[in-house]
């Protein structure tokens, strides 16, 4: 048996500290959650918590899960740990080899599945084969930027050069517009927009007599852009099942298929698999589901990334202080938002010019630029954030849409902050800055709740000026008397999908495991199944009754010491003070809690060790 398989097997003090509370309050049957039986989860809170520090009834995995686990033990000799991951992702085990080596080749899909595609990349090559001028018109975060540095990257590699513009957040807005497309027409005969297009009919047919490709995943309508060729996997004559790429992954697929023309007429494309660290930062800060080909977009790309070939990506990790490997957590939480910040905040193509750059000098300087600009939206967000929350807890926010609207709010934040709602409440969330007669906003979904549609709904109404997006973002654009109106219109649509239906006060638990029980080898072992991100969530483990003291990091972050005999696991619970967590986990005293949180490996100064990412805790008395 692999070392660490025997971690979550039966042993005595699991099984006696469960054996010892089976008759109380929390329903837990002898030996649950280390090889026996798990407790009910459909009848009784998981570890008997009903109401945690932050107010979440815990619950558990079904029990059929747990079967489908140990039988997957004996049929692949993996870990219990990861079968249990693999079980509540839905992996069967003659499947479990597969999925924890996903082989890009194998799950790549067939670009020219998609409808315009062969149209597209035979313009792009055209224009490269005749040196025309090339336009890209790009989005104005990490998902349009990776976009048009994946292009810029491949025109350069084959000799030629390509124009960028993107489009100034507060005076253009999102999307092409008649002006800059026009502007564009008169110095370019192809004009290239990624990550944006879909709805921007008007825009589009100023451009002549350039011709317009459109790469794109938002949301399309019933009709298109008079484009040359629009490619998106969200248009509604597509069948979906590419619905869950980002606009990175389309590129990539284009660029597929040029290099596949390009064979086919005896000549050699650049590499496309040194592009994919572009596609996997893209993938992830985009928040697309890390299923299927993403995942192994993700995968991939992290190795060569690790590999700091790219001048961009390498400036902007070191001035992230990061020390170890990437991983989809630093994509999204360090690198993402950095290259997210000038056009938030500031100069709206910094980030695509820091990927795309191919000097580490220019690199360097853009990096510290977005660094600092990073460190002002952080600023701004804050304030908004507290303002939002407080009108939004006002209003309630047991609906089925989380809302709220200020005046002068940065609209560069408002999607920030809408997320950090939809954390908050586990409701879609919209958060919108009011400056003259109008609003812009951004949301954010839920699983099972699209959002985009919805929007886009709305704005085909005349509720709103503009909207659209895909299934877990959207934006909107609103008149400022029409808001109230536009917000419950929108409210009632979410609420046709199951926005209401969400229940926020519960936390999902994964596995219970014991804290000396948390070494390297069994995060290594999750982390087989990873990496994790939306859809698929990082696993969350439960510890059960252990004395733990904490001292305060900053002003709103905390540092738990648990104080098990054989247990050298810290936790770390950031914005604690933001929430109940903080004051009550400050005065615990060496009492015992049961916490919850997702394992991590936290290396420093050369240094690896286990610390767990707390997500909440209750009292264990």
């Amino acid at each position: 048996m692999p070392q660490g398989a025997d971690l979550f097997t039966p042993d005595r003090r699991a099984a006696s500290f469960i054996s010892s509370r089976s008759a109380g309050p929390n329903g837990l049957a002898p030996g649950a959650a280390f090889g026996q039986p798990w407790p009910m989860s459909d009848l009784t809170a998981f570890l008997g918590v009903e109401a945690s520090l932050t107010g979440r009834r815990w619950t558990g995995p079904a029990p059929a899960t747990e079967r489908l686990a140990e039988a997957m033990v004996q049929a692949t000799r993996l870990p219990l740990p990861l079968c249990r991951i693999l079980a509540a992702r839905g992996v069967a085990a003659e499947d479990a080899a597969a999925f924890l080596a996903p082989q890009l080749r194998e799950l790549l899909p067939d670009p020219r599945g998609l409808r315009d595609m062969e149209q597209a990349a035979a313009r792009f090559l055209l224009a490269l084969d005749r040196r025309e001028r090339i336009a890209i018109f790009a989005d104005y975060d990490v998902d349009g930027g990776s976009s048009a540095a994946l292009l810029m990257t491949w025109l350069r590699a084959m000799g030629h050069d390509a124009s960028l513009y993107i489009p100034d957040r507060i005076d253009e807005g999102y999307g092409p517009n008649v002006p800059a497309m026009q502007a564009l027409a008169r110095e370019h005969t192809l004009i290239v927009c990624v990550d944006c297009g879909t709805l921007s009919h008007e825009p589009v047919a100023a451009a002549r007599p350039a011709d317009v490709v459109i790469l794109d995943h938002h949301l399309a309508g019933e009709t298109l852009p008079e484009a040359l060729a629009v490619v998106n996997p969200n248009r509604q004559d597509e069948d979906g099942s590419l619905a869950h790429l980002c606009a990175a992954s389309v590129v990539f697929l284009m660029l597929v298929e040029a290099n596949r023309q390009l064979r086919v007429a005896g000549r050699q494309g650049p590499d496309l698999m040194g592009m994919l660290d572009l596609v996997a930062l893209a993938t992830v800060a985009d928040v697309a589901p890390l299923l299927g080909v993403n995942r192994a977009f993700v995968r991939q790309g992290l190795k060569v990334m690790a590999r700091r070939e790219r001048p961009g990506l390498r400036a902007l990790a070191d001035v992230s202080r990061m020390d170890s490997a990437p991983t989809a957590y630093a994509l999204g939480f360090l690198l993402g938002p950095r290259v997210n910040a000038g056009g938030r905040i500031g100069q709206a193509d910094l980030g695509a010019r820091l990927l795309a750059t191919a000097d580490p000098v220019e690199a360097g300087a853009l990096a510290q630029r977005l660094d600092e600009l990073n460190s002002a939206r952080r600023e701004i967000t804050e304030r908004v954030r507290e303002e939002a929350l407080a009108q939004a807890e006002a209003r309630g926010v047991d609906g089925p849409l989380v809302w709220a609207a200020g005046e002068g709010w940065h609209p560069g934040v408002v999607g920030i902050v809408a997320a950090r709602l939809k954390e908050a409440t586990g409701r879609p969330a919209v958060v919108i800055g009011l400056e003259g007669g109008e609003g812009k906003g951004s949301g954010r979904s839920v699983a099972g709740v699209d959002l985009g549609a919805a929007v886009q709904r709305v704005a085909a109404e005349g509720l709103l000026l503009k909207g659209g997006g895909h299934k877990m973002a959207a934006g909107l654009t609103v008149a400022r008397e029409r808001l109230e109106e536009a917000m419950a219109r929108l409210s009632a649509l979410l609420a046709r999908q199951g926005g209401e239906s969400a229940a926020p006060r519960d936390l999902r638990i994964d596995s219970l495991v014991m804290a000396d029980a948390c070494g390297l080898s069994l995060v290594e072992q999750i982390e087989q199944a990873g990496p994790f991100g939306a859809a698929a969530p990082a696993p969350r483990f439960a510890i059960p009754a252990v004395p733990v003291s904490a001292r305060r990091i900053g002003d709103k972050h905390l540092r738990l010491t648990l104080r098990t005999p054989g247990a050298g696991l810290e936790a770390v619970a950031f914005g604690a003070f933001d929430t109940p967590l903080g004051p009550a986990l400050e005065a615990a005293g060496h009492r015992p809690f049961h916490l919850a949180g997702r394992l991590e490996i936290n290396t420093w100064g050369g240094r690896s060790k286990v610390q767990l990412r707390l997500d909440d805790a209750a009292p264990a008395s």
